[in-house]
């Protein structure tokens, strides 16, 4: 299943943090928009239940020891996800604060 948030993006001198990348790729304290879940129907109803909803902001906080399962804050929880499902769950990256 593969749910998405279309929204046109303007044309800014921030078109590099439009780019999509994945929930695994985030640095820790990055944050990002999270724009599809491309995972298995019951798997995505499950992480929407505890907030992955597309268009809410995503955050990368800290990691297990050795590096799975890394820890997520999405709508004021914190959510510990593997490696493998991170992968799948697509953002685009906000850009910096000024």
């Amino acid at each position: 299943m593969q749910l998405s948030f279309k929204k046109k993006l303007r044309r800014t001198g921030w078109d590099l943090y439009s780019r999509a990348v994945t929930l695994a790729e985030l640095r820790e304290g990055q944050q990002g928009v999270l724009d599809r879940l491309d995972v298995p129907e019951d798997v995505a109803r499950r992480l929407m239940e505890l907030g992955f909803l597309p268009g809410h902001i995503v955050t990368r906080g800290r990691s297990a020891p050795g590096g799975d399962p890394r820890i997520f804050r999405v709508d004021g929880s914190e959510v510990a996800l593997r490696g493998e499902t991170a992968a799948h769950l697509i953002l685009r990256l906000e850009p910096p604060s000024c």
